[in-house]
């Protein structure tokens, strides 16, 4: 199973389309340049998206290249192998969490603004996001194929623009800044448990296609 983690891992980074890096580069840009003491933590959710992303584009090259009859034949369960790649998609999220540091503190250092809460809310983006991302598209990817989980992350692109949409505005953060932590909190737990429904989805999905 150690050795399935680190394959999914290895494929992760080395599967990191540089035109996908670009245009994040350019968009976080963008909005750190336009949203101020904010900016960490809109970059942070631009990031977290990205792993997401880049997760279903990594898990779909197994199925182009016809791991699974490989794979079937290796000395290891359908639990072994689906929970690696549950597994490291939990791995993929310190360059989220190391990301958002690193945003939250340029923010800070340029708009000369420490916010707790904004620190606080980035780290539960790069933690909430990937895995609601992954969680969503893995099962599509194990029952229907690694097409229909591009097309459902795809989808998942449009609520997430919209949050960000909301915040740039102006309206969203300053209204919840006595709660949101708390929000975090609830949605950070419901993302767990949304991960472990997932992974059991994709368990079955997996044996059905034996």
């Amino acid at each position: 199973m150690k050795g399935l983690i680190y394959k999914d891992i290895i494929i992760f980074f080395k599967n990191i389309d540089k035109r996908l890096v670009l245009l994040v580069i350019g968009v976080i840009i963008l909005l750190m340049v336009k949203t101020g003491v904010y900016s960490g933590l809109f970059a942070s959710v631009m990031l977290a998206m990205t792993i997401g992303m880049q997760n279903i584009m990594s898990f779909a090259s197994d199925e182009k290249a016809s791991w699974k009859k490989y794979q079937m034949a290796m000395p290891v369960s359908a639990v072994s192998v689906v929970a690696g790649k549950y597994i490291s998609v939990i791995c993929t999220l310190a360059v989220s969490f190391v990301g958002s540091i690193i945003f939250n503190l340029f923010a800070a250092v340029a708009f000369r603004n420490f916010n707790v809460i904004i620190w606080g809310v980035s780290a539960a983006a790069a933690f909430i996001i990937p895995l609601l991302w992954t969680g969503i598209c893995l099962p599509f990817t194990y029952w229907f194929g690694y097409r229909s989980a591009q097309t459902m992350g795809l989808l998942a692109v449009i609520p997430m623009c919209y949050f960000i949409k909301y915040f740039e505005d102006g309206v969203g953060f300053s209204a919840m800044t006595g709660s949101i932590l708390s929000y975090a909190a609830v949605a950070g737990i419901a993302a767990i448990v949304l991960f472990i429904i997932s992974m059991i989805i994709s368990i079955t999905g997996y044996n059905r296609k034996k």
